[in-house]
Protein backbone atom coordinates (compact mmCIF):
# COMPACT_ATOMS: atom_id res chain seq x y z
CA UNK A 1 0.00 0.00 0.00
CA UNK A 2 2.58 2.45 0.81
CA UNK A 3 4.19 2.24 -2.89
CA UNK A 4 0.40 2.54 -4.61
CA UNK A 5 -0.13 5.63 -1.86
CA UNK A 6 3.39 6.86 -2.82
CA UNK A 7 2.20 7.01 -6.07
CA UNK A 8 -0.57 8.76 -5.76
CA UNK A 9 0.72 11.73 -3.89
CA UNK A 10 3.52 11.67 -7.09
CA UNK A 11 0.41 12.11 -9.52
CA UNK A 12 -1.31 14.82 -6.94
CA UNK A 13 1.36 16.31 -6.82
CA UNK A 14 2.04 16.54 -10.74
CA UNK A 15 -1.54 17.70 -11.06
CA UNK A 16 -1.06 20.30 -8.44
CA UNK A 17 2.23 21.34 -10.94
CA UNK A 18 0.08 21.72 -14.10
CA UNK A 19 -2.84 24.04 -12.72
CA UNK A 20 -0.57 27.13 -13.27
CA UNK A 21 -2.63 27.58 -17.07
CA UNK A 22 -5.92 27.22 -15.38
CA UNK A 23 -8.45 29.95 -14.98
CA UNK A 24 -8.89 28.92 -11.24
CA UNK A 25 -6.12 27.31 -10.80
CA UNK A 26 -5.57 28.09 -6.96
CA UNK A 27 -9.36 26.13 -6.06
CA UNK A 28 -7.53 22.97 -8.29
CA UNK A 29 -4.37 23.39 -6.30
CA UNK A 30 -5.97 22.96 -3.25
CA UNK A 31 -8.04 19.88 -3.87
CA UNK A 32 -5.06 17.98 -5.46
CA UNK A 33 -2.91 19.45 -3.04
CA UNK A 34 -4.75 18.22 0.11
CA UNK A 35 -5.41 14.31 -1.78
CA UNK A 36 -1.38 14.86 -2.73
CA UNK A 37 -0.94 15.21 1.30
CA UNK A 38 -2.97 12.53 2.51
CA UNK A 39 -1.76 10.26 0.44
CA UNK A 40 1.77 11.13 1.39
CA UNK A 41 1.19 10.54 5.32
CA UNK A 42 -0.66 7.13 3.88
CA UNK A 43 2.85 6.60 2.10
CA UNK A 44 5.16 7.81 4.65
CA UNK A 45 3.50 7.22 8.26
CA UNK A 46 0.24 5.49 7.86
CA UNK A 47 0.46 4.53 11.26
CA UNK A 48 -0.55 8.11 11.88
CA UNK A 49 -4.07 7.56 10.03
CA UNK A 50 -4.80 5.20 12.97
CA UNK A 51 -5.48 8.50 15.23
CA UNK A 52 -9.12 9.28 15.48
CA UNK A 53 -8.42 12.74 14.42
CA UNK A 54 -6.71 12.03 11.41
CA UNK A 55 -9.28 9.24 10.94
CA UNK A 56 -12.04 11.97 11.07
CA UNK A 57 -10.36 14.24 8.54
CA UNK A 58 -9.87 11.78 6.10
CA UNK A 59 -13.61 10.79 6.00
CA UNK A 60 -14.59 13.97 5.88
CA UNK A 61 -11.83 15.00 3.27
CA UNK A 62 -13.14 11.94 1.47
CA UNK A 63 -17.19 13.24 1.67
CA UNK A 64 -16.28 16.13 0.15
CA UNK A 65 -14.47 14.52 -2.69
CA UNK A 66 -17.75 12.26 -3.57
CA UNK A 67 -20.09 15.08 -3.38
CA UNK A 68 -17.46 16.79 -5.36
CA UNK A 69 -17.23 14.21 -7.97
CA UNK A 70 -21.03 13.88 -8.48
CA UNK A 71 -21.14 17.75 -8.49
CA UNK A 72 -18.44 17.96 -11.37
CA UNK A 73 -19.62 14.77 -13.08
CA UNK A 74 -18.85 15.38 -16.83
CA UNK A 75 -22.33 16.02 -18.46
CA UNK A 76 -20.74 16.45 -21.83
CA UNK A 77 -21.64 13.33 -24.01
CA UNK A 78 -18.62 10.68 -24.79
CA UNK A 79 -16.51 13.06 -21.87
CA UNK A 80 -14.19 9.84 -21.52
CA UNK A 81 -12.95 10.36 -25.43
CA UNK A 82 -9.64 11.67 -25.75
CA UNK A 83 -11.18 14.90 -28.06
CA UNK A 84 -13.57 15.73 -25.75
CA UNK A 85 -11.49 15.75 -22.08
CA UNK A 86 -8.70 17.38 -24.18
CA UNK A 87 -11.10 20.65 -25.56
CA UNK A 88 -14.10 20.71 -22.50
CA UNK A 89 -12.76 22.25 -19.18
CA UNK A 90 -15.50 20.56 -17.56
CA UNK A 91 -15.44 16.99 -18.37
CA UNK A 92 -11.06 17.51 -17.58
CA UNK A 93 -12.48 19.32 -13.96
CA UNK A 94 -14.97 16.08 -13.74
CA UNK A 95 -12.24 13.27 -14.22
CA UNK A 96 -9.89 14.95 -12.00
CA UNK A 97 -12.25 14.84 -9.24
CA UNK A 98 -12.50 11.36 -10.35
CA UNK A 99 -9.30 10.55 -9.72
CA UNK A 100 -8.92 12.89 -6.40
CA UNK A 101 -11.76 10.19 -5.30
CA UNK A 102 -10.26 7.52 -6.10
CA UNK A 103 -7.04 8.63 -4.20
CA UNK A 104 -8.73 9.39 -1.29
CA UNK A 105 -10.65 6.18 -1.29
CA UNK A 106 -7.12 4.14 -0.93
CA UNK A 107 -5.78 6.33 1.86
CA UNK A 108 -9.26 5.60 3.57
CA UNK A 109 -8.66 1.85 2.89
CA UNK A 110 -4.59 2.78 4.29
CA UNK A 111 -6.19 3.96 7.15
CA UNK A 112 -8.80 1.03 8.05
CA UNK A 113 -6.26 -1.59 7.41
CA UNK A 114 -3.99 0.91 9.99
CA UNK A 115 -6.72 1.06 12.60
CA UNK A 116 -7.28 -2.48 12.54
CA UNK A 117 -3.80 -3.44 13.30
CA UNK A 118 -3.85 -0.80 16.01
CA UNK A 119 -7.13 -2.47 17.62
CA UNK A 120 -5.54 -5.90 17.03
CA UNK A 121 -1.96 -5.11 18.69
CA UNK A 122 -4.01 -3.78 21.70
Amino acid sequence: MRYLNGFFCVIMILFVAVQYNDPDYAFWMVIYGISAVWAGVAALRPAVLARDLYTAGLILTTAAAVAGTVYYWPTVPGWWRKDVWWNEETAREGMGMMIVTVTLLVVLFTAWRARSRTAAAD
